[in-house]
């Protein structure tokens, strides 16, 4: 059993998931081969008094990218957004951002 920081890698902070904090979805970069069932034990886990109520996965596909003459990649990566019950406390990390 891997622990949680094994499959919860960050926080992805961008415009539209802090705009999802108020209805308490949180986006999170998660280990590629990280389940549902997984990234929910971990976020319950990582952040005390948090209870997942849904776990939905994306997995974002490589995009190309120049620099100059040079073509390359960006890397695949999976993307979790984690709903939190309503009667669970907010994740403290995201309070201080808004």
């Amino acid at each position: 059993m891997r622990n949680a920081a094994d499959l919860i890698l960050k926080p992805v902070i961008t415009e539209k998931s802090m705009d999802m904090i108020g209805a308490k979805r949180y986006v999170f970069k998660v280990a590629k081969d990280a389940t549902k069932a997984e990234i929910a034990k971990a976020v319950e886990e990582m952040f005390a008094g948090t209870k997942v109520a849904d776990v939905n996965t994306i997995t974002m596909k490589k995009k190309p990218k120049r620099l100059g003459a040079h073509m390359g990649y960006t890397g695949e990566w999976k993307k979790a957004i984690v709903t939190l019950t309503e009667d669970s406390k907010t994740i403290a990390f995201f309070d201080g951002l808004n």
